[in-house]
Formats: C-alpha cells, sequence, structure tokens
C-alpha cells in the first residue's frame, strides 16, 4: 500500500475550534480520532461537541465509525461528544453513549 495515511478525521470542540488528524500506519498505529483528539487536548481543549472520520477517496471515501479503542477514548476524554455516521437513514449524529451504552 503506498497510502500510508488513508482515514482522515476532525474533531469540533464547543467553542468552534476544529482539530484534525490522520491515521498512523506502523505495528501499533494509532487511529486517526486518537491524533484529532490528542491534538486538541494539546492545545488546551476539553468540551468536544462533534467527531467525524473518514477514508481517502481512493478507499471509497466514506465515513467510518469508530473503532472499540476510539470510542473507550472518546468515553474517557470525550463522554459529551456525538459521532456523525453513516446509516441507512443518511448521516447522523449519534452521542458515544449511545455507541457505549454500557460503559
Amino acid at each position: 500500500m503506498n497510502e500510508r495515511h488513508t482515514v482522515g478525521a476532525a474533531v469540533r470542540c464547543k467553542n468552534g475550534e476544529i482539530y484534525t488528524g490522520v491515521n498512523l500506519y506502523s505495528i501499533h498505529g494509532s487511529c486517526a480520532e486518537f491524533i484529532a483528539i490528542g491534538a486538541a487536548i494539546t492545545a488546551g481543549e476539553r468540551e468536544f461537541e462533534t467527531i467525524v472520520a473518514t477514508r481517502t477517496q481512493s478507499e471509497g471515501g466514506i465515513l467510518l465509525p469508530p473503532c472499540g479503542n476510539c470510542r473507550e477514548i472518546m468515553v474517557r476524554f470525550a463522554p459529551d461528544i456525538y459521532v456523525l455516521l453513516e446509516t441507512v437513514n443518511g448521516v447522523e449524529k449519534i452521542s458515544i453513549k449511545e455507541l457505549m451504552p454500557h460503559h
């Protein structure tokens, strides 16, 4: 695979600031959501509104649901965040609490 970053994520904070990240492929790679949330926390942010992740156009360009590790990080560091997901009804804004109901 020539592309080393095939997923991008953006997190919007409650103050309107937006931080982005890309996934890092390696033996112990990191998801784009981790990178975006980490960038926001590094900048001093603590209140998050919405997060979204997508593949590159060559990989299909669709919105991706967060993996289990990302969901856990969101519950810990952004418990009030909403995730943008593609569903049968189109793009929906779903709370992390709905995605992890028994955290």
